[in-house]
């Protein structure tokens, strides 16, 4: 284990602590000293990466491999550098250096494992002219790095970086069962990877038989431990939005209860009855009107988590689509009221208020649906 030089292990402080450019001028004295110092030079480079400068760091590494072409740290610093200088079709003989100085390590042969997949995408783009890529297409060019993720995997079972390469690949090729199985692990490292739990709520509120209440519920709870989730967010407002677009179907259904007890629609079969209704009637069907939204709305809004019960009353102030469905629920329900109160003498008035209550809904209860998706 080689002994850094307090000046380095300083600067190592300083790094900790983000203090990148005290953690420059400390290296550049010590540099100007002992310019054969490796470890400076490296961390000389990890400042720049940090700083977002990795051409400067690509200099760094240069002077550190200049003094030993085998030195590891220095290598990967190259790589790194590339990485993010947009290089990943250049890295790989880099990479496979680093392998080959400490094959022990997972890191490398996990970042070999992402370069040889992206090159073998683009490679394939290339030949093929296409656009876009199937399944079997990713599964087929993605072997190589898949065995390598593997590899990366069996040499650090927890290292972080390795499990997510491995996920991207195997999701890619529509391997499922392996790309959860991957969730997990990674979860189990990091309970709170922002990337696995929004794969994890989206596949929890998108399973058969959730209901807009659920999703909601499931995506205010990941929000919780995300709150600067700007996807989680989305994917709450639309839940959200699902759950009010529920209330134009109760309101629908208020609207038919008055309808239908004084028969708008006479057959033969069916004759409206005497008209006025007497008040006890009318009186039931606002009395069936009040446990649908109770039953409907009041109590599931009631037992939903503090944070959905929040984001619906956010959802209205900012959504202007949320606001319309509100608006036409309560039209709807304006209607029906005026249905059932009254001591209508004939069909004409009611019949004019059902057609009102209906037809606004109706328009667009099918237009809006992709607002929700």
């Amino acid at each position: 284990m080689t002994t850094l030089h307090p000046m380095v292990e300083q600067a190592q402080a300083l790094i900790d602590f983000e203090r990148y450019d005290q953690a420059l001028e400390l290296l550049g004295r010590h540099l100007a000293e002992d310019p054969g110092d490796i470890r400076a030079w490296v961390k000389i480079g990890y400042c720049h990466l940090n700083t977002k400068a990795p051409r400067l760091a690509s200099e760094a590494a240069d002077q550190a491999l200049n003094l030993d072409p085998e030195d590891y740290g220095a290598l990967m610093l190259r790589a790194r550098a590339m990485v993010d200088d947009g290089g990943w079709l250049k890295v790989e003989p880099v990479l496979r250096q680093a392998i080959r100085v400490a094959p022990e390590e997972s890191y490398p042969r996990a970042m070999l494992a992402d370069a040889v997949w992206r090159a073998s995408i683009v490679e394939h783009a290339r030949a093929t002219g296409a656009g876009t890529m199937s399944h079997a297409d990713m599964d087929r060019v993605s072997g190589e790095a898949a065995d390598l993720a593997m590899e990366a995997l069996r040499l650090g079972p927890e290292d972080l970086y390795a499990h997510e390469v491995a996920h991207r690949i195997a999701s890619a090729a529509g391997n499922r069962t392996v790309s959860d199985q991957l969730d997990e692990a990674i979860l189990r490292i990091d309970p709170q990877h922002g990337e696995a739990v929004a794969r994890q709520t989206k596949r929890a509120a998108e399973a058969p038989g959730v209901n807009a209440a659920q999703a909601a519920d499931l995506y205010a709870g990941a929000l919780a431990g995300q709150p600067d989730s700007s996807w989680m967010q989305q994917q709450l407002d639309r839940a959200t939005y699902r759950l009010l677009r529920g209330t134009r179907w109760l309101a629908l259904l208020c609207l038919v209860t008055p309808a239908a007890m004084i028969n708008l629609f006479p057959s033969d079969d069916h004759p409206a009855p005497a008209l006025p209704l007497p008040i006890g009637q009318r009186l039931w069907s606002m009395v069936i009107m009040a446990a649908i939204w109770g039953f409907g709305a009041w109590r599931r809004y009631r037992k939903l988590r503090s944070g959905v019960q929040l984001n619906v009353r956010s959802l209205i102030r900012r959504g202007r689509w949320a606001r319309v469905v509100l608006a036409q629920s309560g039209w709807a329900m304006l209607c029906a009221l005026l249905i059932a109160g009254p001591t209508w003498a004939d069909l004409d008035g009611p019949r004019l208020l059902f057609w009102m209550g209906l037809v606004p809904i109706a328009t667009t209860i099918w237009f809006d649906k992709n607002k929700a998706r």
